[in-house]
């Protein structure tokens, strides 16, 4: 089995389209006013994020973006005008993270984790 895609809800496209392309990912459909769909630049996996009247309520899902340099990409992320809720920090489960919030507050970390990311010390196999 294999993950595609997980899809977001939006109530407006536009300053996500332009979130998530600052982010990275490429757009590889644009059916605004209604959904998009983005390809992560490493992997085969894909994000789309689809209109809607309501934002679901409560916490919602995280989504995790891997990058082993994790500072610089936060310090470019910044310059681009992208604000974060916590810097990069070395979290005690073994991942460096950062967190932010999309323009619809859908809650995204960047994060390493390098051998650690399937493989912690406390897996089970």
């Amino acid at each position: 089995m294999n993950l595609n895609q997980i899809t977001l809800p939006s109530k407006d496209l536009g300053p996500s389209v332009a979130f998530y392309k600052a982010l990275g990912l490429h757009l590889i459909v644009e059916a605004l006013p209604r959904y998009v769909r983005f390809e992560c630049p490493d992997g085969d996996s894909t994000l789309s994020i689809h209109k809607v009247d309501n934002l679901p309520e409560g916490e919602g899902v995280v989504i995790y973006f891997e990058n082993e340099d994790l500072d610089n990409w936060v310090i470019e992320l910044k310059q681009k005008g992208i604000n974060f809720t916590e810097d990069p920090e070395t979290k005690t489960w073994l991942w460096r993270e950062a967190h932010l919030n999309d323009p619809d507050g859908n809650r995204i970390i960047l994060y390493h984790a390098g051998e650690h990311r399937k493989n912690p010390p406390w897996r089970i196999n």
